[in-house]
Parts: C-alpha cells; structure tokens; sequence
C-alpha cells in the first residue's frame, strides 16, 4: 500500500484523523520527533538543535554555521532509510522532505479556516481567541517559513504541494478517513519498480548531501540510478576548484556512478558561497560598548571566516547567549549597566561550555584574578594584534570541539 504524509494546520482535528487512519489502516505512524530522533543518532547533532529546523527563526549565526542546513540533510537521511520500509503514515514537516518523484505517496493537508481553528484551540486549552488566534499565527509562520524555504512558496497550503486538501470545517472526522481510505486503493498510487528505484535515489542523494554538509559544503543533490547532479545555487570566486572538491567528496559515497556539477538559478545573485570552516569558531559573540572597533573587530574576524555577531550592552548579550547558544565570547569588562565580570558569572553559572575571552582596555591584576578564577578562556588586553586574538580564538574552538567529541 502508498506511503501517507499528512500536513496539518494545528487545531484541524488532525491527532483524530491520524488515530483513525492508524486504525483502519495497521499503517506505523512516524512523526517529526521520530524522525529528529534518528537524525541525532545518525549525526551527532542534539535533536533540540535539529529540531530548530522546523520553526521560522533561523539562527543568526546560520549563515556561517550551515546548522539548518547540516539538520535538514541528516532529516532527509533518516526519513530515506524509512521509506525503505511500507505502510507508513507520516505526519508533520518532514513529509515535504520526499521528492515529488516517488510516486506511492499519498500527500495530504489538513486545514480549516481560522474562525473554527480559534474556536477548538480556545476550547481545548483554555485560551482567548485572542490568545488562540496568536498561537495559531506563531504556529503557521513556521509552516509558511519551512514551505518557503524548500519550494518558495509562502503559502503552506498550496495546492501543488499535495494530492488532497481537506477542509477540516467543512469535513467531519469520518468523512476525511473515508476520502483518504478511497484515495489510498487508487492504481497511480501503487508501489512499482520505478516507484522503488525513486527510493533508491533519494537514500543516495541523502547520503551525499549529508557527506558534503559534514565537510562544510551546501549544495542541492539529486540522483538517478547512481548518477549524482550537485547544484551550486551560491556564486562563488573560484568555481572550477569548488567543483573539483565537490566530485572529490561524493564521489567516495558508495552507489555514485558519475557526478555531474551545475550551477543553479541562485548562482548570480550577490549572495557569496561560504563552505563552513570546522576548525575556526562559527559562533562568536562580541560584547563591548566601543561600537566602531566592536564592528569593526567584527568584520575583520569575518574576513577570516569566522562568524560573529556584536552585542553592545551586558543585557543584550545575555539575551544572545540564552537565544542564540555563541560557543565563544569576546567580552569587554568596563559597561554600562551589567559589567562584564557580572556577565561572565553569569554566562558560566548556566552555560559553561560557553568560552571566555577577556579583551579589556581598563582591566587590573585583581579583575584578570577575578576572570581567570571564574572560568575565563583568556585575558587579553587592548589593542590587540589580531593574530594573537585569531590563535587565541582557534584554541577556544579546538576546546569546545574536544569536549564536543567526549559528549
């Protein structure tokens, strides 16, 4: 029988509709968690970090780090190893992740109009239609933004990304599980050979797109019956050179044939390509009041391929460090409100994997003490020689990526 994905809008009466499915059709349920899951074990990765990938807000540091990116291809390798399997519902983001070529998918979306999704959410959990109403507008941001993401399209409702809409307000519950039941007998929907070796390519494609995302690279992949087409939609200086590193990657994947380079529709736009750099930090957090030689400390750091972004005030770099996770901070002492001593404590009171560099223009024997004492990667005075803090910074990443492979 087809394999089911189900996209639904919340408050669409859509946990019934997959209870009910579940029973009429013996089919195993695979949910988005599921799939996070198997992400994490297949990459390492935290699945709270993988997770990420389905709502709207995209780190600010993503542009360096690729971590969506990185989520998104470990997504679609686990989601390919189950498509091996059969009798599969699977509800949630990560059905879109299936390319429109496999055709023994059963594409459905649940959806309803507002007025009766704010009418079953204020009565299923107590809400206002105010507050309904924004939950459910929080809700579908993240739908609009995952949708947008993978097909530019910015309404997740469209009807090109599905075989069946089913108003939820206009349908009862057994009404929708008869229409999809009905659907589901239908020839075109039938496993084939074809059907199968679609699967075959998907579970390929995956498995370079996750090969060359471990190496630092994002590009589009597809396959078909081992030959491998990567599309570089980011333009870049020395294109034939990045070529060469791409075929050099997927080529060690078990199942490539040959491999074919090409350049997308994105290519030309002033968006540069940006391979992510495992051995410098990705993630820095600059701290300091100075607002030109932070911006500018910034941007030089930038130049050698190390993502960072400023903060101006100990407040707002808190507020970072709770948001954004920074794995290395740069952090002025002397500002105004929270000090940065006080930030510091702080910072290693909750997340202490986070390391420390002290760069001060004002700071004393006892502050440098007092740093050290609280758990500082480094003392560093202004003006500083650039190397030495780039060294420095290596050395805090080399630090946390130790820990990281203890973990």
């Amino acid at each position: 029988m087809p394999i089911i994905t189900i996209f639904p809008g919340t408050f669409c009466n859509e946990d019934i509709v997959l209870q009910e499915l579940v029973t009429h059709t013996g089919y195993k349920p695979v949910t988005d968690s599921d799939l996070t899951n198997d992400a994490a074990r297949l990459s390492g990765i935290d699945a709270s970090k993988i997770s990420r990938a389905f709502v709207s807000r995209t780190s600010i540091f993503n542009k360096f780090t690729h971590e969506k990116e990185r989520s998104i291809a470990y997504l679609k390798l686990a989601l390919a190893e189950k498509l091996t399997d059969d009798n599969l519902l699977l509800s949630g983001f990560s059905g879109h992740l299936i390319p429109k070529e496999i055709s023994h998918i059963l594409r459905i979306c649940l959806i309803a109009d507002m007025s009766f999704r704010i009418a079953l959410a204020a009565k299923a959990e107590g809400l206002s239609e105010k507050e309904a109403a924004k939950s459910i507008h929080r809700q579908d941001e993240d739908c609009a933004s995952w949708t947008n993401a993978l097909f530019n399209l910015s309404d997740p409702w469209d009807t090109v990304l599905y075989d069946m809409i089913l108003p939820m307000n206009k349908t009862n519950t057994n009404e929708a599980i008869q229409l999809i039941l009905n659907n589901l007998n239908k020839d075109v929907l039938k496993k084939t050979e074809n059907s199968r070796k679609t699967v075959d390519d998907f579970l390929l494609s995956a498995q370079v797109e996750v090969a060359l995302a471990n190496e630092g690279h994002q590009v589009g992949v597809s396959a078909a019956n081992g030959a491998v087409t990567l599309t570089i939609n980011k333009n870049v200086l020395m294109l034939s050179r990045l070529e060469q590193e791409l075929k050099s990657i997927a080529g060690i994947v078990p199942g490539v044939k040959t491999i074919e380079t090409c350049v997308g529709k994105g290519f030309h736009q002033s968006d540069i390509y940006r391979k992510f750099d495992f051995e410098v930090p990705s993630k820095v957090l600059l701290v300091d009041d100075e607002r030109e030689f932070v911006q500018t400390l910034s941007e030089r750091l930038i130049l050698r391929d190390m993502g960072s972004v400023v903060a101006f005030d100990g407040e707002s770099a808190l507020k970072l460090v709770h948001e954004e996770e920074p794995e290395v901070m740069i952090l002025d002492l002397k500002m105004p409100g929270i000090d940065g001593i006080e930030v510091l404590r702080r910072v290693k009171e909750t997340q202490p994997g986070i390391e420390v560099i002290i760069l001060t223009g004002h700071g004393s024997e006892t502050d440098r003490e007092t740093c050290m004492n609280l758990g500082a990667f480094a003392y560093l005075q202004k003006p500083v020689d650039i190397d030495i803090l780039s060294a420095t910074l290596k050395k805090a990443n080399e630090k946390i990526q130790t820990q990281k492979k203890k973990t």
